[in-house]
């Protein structure tokens, strides 16, 4: 056997089979590129779902993990650290809020959004006891907690990990009516996806997001904007909201705020709202911990030069551009997205988005498949043109043959 198939085997028979990974062992990776065990290289088109949004093994990064790890790792919340006061101001001067509440990964991020949002409708907007309701959209993504995976339309999300948690109603995404008729007087809160990430990179239709704005705003409702990956530059704004000039009462932020190098997550929103907790009733060990406030202290300064927004939003066009050609050809179905994110809608007579994936790999590019024919694109932000034009090329050759 090869280093490849023993590694693939002893995970096999020793790991939760909760993934279907493509079959590369990945053992070193720089900038855009991975490195598997057996020397091969690989153009990385996927940048961990967007956590990987500053490329791997970036240096302000490292350098910035490698310092904390020599002061202070962990305190737990039970103590004050130096590091903690400057994130959380300057996350919430990045968002242009006035609270931090930091935890771990996104699905932490949004149970503490969902439990925020119904504490602020109990004790601020008056909604009975037990009685909060919170409206989000079909074909959602927001974790696989089993209080998230209760408003999943994904049955794979969601089979079999019942009894649910009450108190959701599912609308159709985009679907500004379906939203006002959902709407009552116990409705706490609207969470939503700018652009949903799972279902293929859904970009909703001109006009939702100020539509979601104006309503909530009318009905008292708070509006989440679930940015953990269409966040942070990934679009070409430092928010996907910012497109249509919208601003939630919330933003849920995870994957990118951790460079990759650690899990970071935060619900960032106004003292109002973020003000309804009292010490006890919500935390975390590790949210918050030195090593991460540092390493997210960083990401925050490189998104504050604007550089990272310029470059996905320019490599995006290009990247939109040649994808686009490829449309109507009888090869692709479908493209969508916006800045250096694209769902690509693999023509079924071709195969499936796994087959493509899996045939990528073989021509040294790594992607993955959603929903069985869409392949999902979105490499990290630091990628050169000429290596999103030579993995296109690779995309070209496999949708060819």
């Amino acid at each position: 056997m090869s280093t490849t198939e023993t590694a693939i085997a002893s995970a096999e028979a020793h790991s939760a089979h909760n993934y279907h990974p493509l079959p590369v062992v990945v053992a070193s990776a720089e900038g855009a590129w991975m490195t598997d065990v057996e020397g091969r290289r690989y153009l990385d088109l996927l940048a961990g779902y967007s956590a990987l949004n500053f490329g791997h093994g970036n240096r302000r990064l490292i350098d910035a993990a490698k310092a904390q790890l020599d002061r202070v790792t962990l305190t737990s919340r039970a103590f004050h650290h130096d590091r903690f006061a400057d994130f959380c101001t300057r996350l919430a001067e990045l968002c242009s809020m006035e609270m931090v509440l930091p935890m771990n990964t996104g699905a932490e991020a949004v149970e503490t959004a969902v439990k925020t949002a119904r504490k602020w409708g109990y004790r601020v907007k008056g909604v009975p006891d037990g009685m909060a309701k919170i409206i989000v959209a079909s074909d959602n993504f927001h974790g696989r907690t089993t209080t998230i995976v209760s408003f999943s339309t994904d049955p794979e999300a969601r089979a079999d990990f019942g009894p649910y948690t009450p108190g959701f109603e599912i609308v159709p995404y985009g679907d500004l009516t379906a939203l006002r008729e959902a709407m009552t007087e116990n409705t706490v809160a609207v969470l939503i996806e700018p652009i949903q990430g799972e279902a293929g990179v859904l970009v909703p239709p001109t006009g939702y997001l100020p539509g979601v704005r104006e309503l909530t705003r009318e009905r008292n409702v708070l509006f989440i904007a679930d940015e953990i990956q269409s966040g942070l530059g990934r679009t070409g704004k430092t928010f996907a909201c910012e497109h249509e000039g919208v601003v939630p009462d919330m933003y849920v932020l995870g994957k990118a705020l951790g460079g990759g190098v650690v899990p970071v997550s935060a619900v960032v929103s106004s003292a109002e709202i973020l003000g309804v907790f009292r010490p006890g009733e919500h935390g975390s060990t590790f949210g918050g911990n030195p090593l991460a406030c540092a390493v997210a202290l960083e990401v925050v300064a490189m998104l504050r030069t604007g550089e990272f927004q310029e470059r996905a939003t320019e490599l995006g066009e290009h990247l939109h551009r040649e994808l686009g050609l490829l449309a109507g050809g009888g090869a692709v179905d479908a493209v969508r997205g916006r800045g250096l994110w694209a769902g690509v809608d693999i023509a079924p007579a071709l195969g499936t988005g796994r087959q493509i994936s899996e045939r990528l790999m073989e021509e040294r590019v790594l992607v993955k498949d959603t929903h069985g024919s869409t392949i999902r694109i979105a490499p990290p932000l630091v990628i050169s043109k000429e290596d999103l034009d030579w993995g296109l090329d690779r995309l070209r050759t496999v949708l060819g043959a």
